[in-house]
């Protein structure tokens, strides 16, 4: 039984059964991918994959069960490398992280500059993408820290921690009636067409709610990803925007203006997803404390090391 063996079972669980894009994903042949899987088969003497001529249709039950044990070996020994790069320099190495544009464009830059004045010599990694994608990536190791608001939930495998609280501002260009608003409120708001985050992003569903809780729909007639989008567009005056306060600059938006919608919406958590089991760096602690003091080494292991949730 070898190692790569084991990463190709795992990888084509991963790609639904797909051999063809395990292979893409491990850089390898197709025909080489299946042949060491028939090996590994042929060596235990059991099927890990019902088939239907060549095409992989299942997992058997046993298969389900060879799987789960391969990602915990493969864990394992990902973490004996880690830990060896840690004792050889604790201040050398790559720190992953995957997260939105929202995040990376206006939680993360104070986090990020004290870590790198501190740590000169780790590499920092971002990856963007979809709440779900960032999700994905740390649930299946391909990033160290997973930072989103929304999609961490769905992956069981993911040690889940709160970083910090946010809320919403609403943005108008200069002279908005809703400038004169003595008291801003949500009906105020919905006489207004709506520039927002899509479905799944920036804490949308949440935001929505409070709508509904109130009886009201509001007019939303363009959404984006990127709150600097968003702000171009009331720019262009095509409506108002409610998105998360703080990617509101007073001075680099202006003439914009932004009104504090905290008292409207209940406040939003972005969380940190870690996948369960793994040994992060000490660099890696670092970072989460220069993001969130709260969460101390201590606390960060103690979640690590958790069961998941029944």
């Amino acid at each position: 039984m070898k190692l790569q063996q084991l990463k190709y079972v795992r990888e084509i669980a991963r790609q639904g059964l797909s051999v063809s894009a395990a292979a893409n994903v491990l850089h390898a042949s197709q025909p080489g991918v299946s042949n060491q899987v028939q090996q590994l088969e042929d060596e235990l003497g059991l099927q890990i994959f019902e088939r239907h001529g060549k095409r992989l249709t299942d997992l058997t039950p046993v298969g389900r069960s060879v799987v789960e044990m391969a990602d915990r070996v493969l864990l394992d020994v990902e973490n004996i490398r880690q830990l060896a790069a840690d004792s050889r320099d604790d201040q050398l190495g790559i720190l992953s992280i995957g997260t939105t544009h929202t995040q990376a464009r206006y939680a993360l830059p104070n986090a990020i500059k004290t870590f790198s004045q501190h740590y000169p010599h780790v590499h920092l990694n971002m990856v963007q993408g979809t709440p779900t994608e960032i999700a994905e990536m740390a649930a299946t190791g391909r990033v160290d820290i997973a930072i989103a608001t929304e999609g961490l939930a769905q992956f069981e495998s993911l040690a889940i921690l709160p970083c910090y609280d946010w809320n919403r501002s609403i943005v108008v260009p200069p002279d908005h009636p809703l400038l004169l608003e003595k008291e801003l409120t949500l009906e105020a708001i919905s006489r207004y067409p709506i520039l927002t985050y899509v479905m799944g992003f920036t804490g949308r569903e949440q935001q929505d709610r409070a709508f509904t809780k109130q009886g009201l729909l509001p007019n939303v007639v363009f959404t984006a990803t990127d709150a600097d989008v968003i702000k171009t567009y009331v720019g262009l005056e095509l409506g108002i925007g409610i998105i998360a306060s703080m990617a509101f600059d007073p001075i680099k938006d202006a003439p914009l203006q932004a009104l504090d919608a905290s008292h409207l919406f209940k406040p939003s958590t972005t969380h940190l997803g870690i996948k369960r089991g793994s040994f992060l760096r000490g660099f890696s602690y670092a970072f989460i404390e220069y993001l969130a003091p709260q969460l101390t080494r201590k606390i960060v292991e103690h979640a690590l090391k958790q069961e998941k949730s029944s």
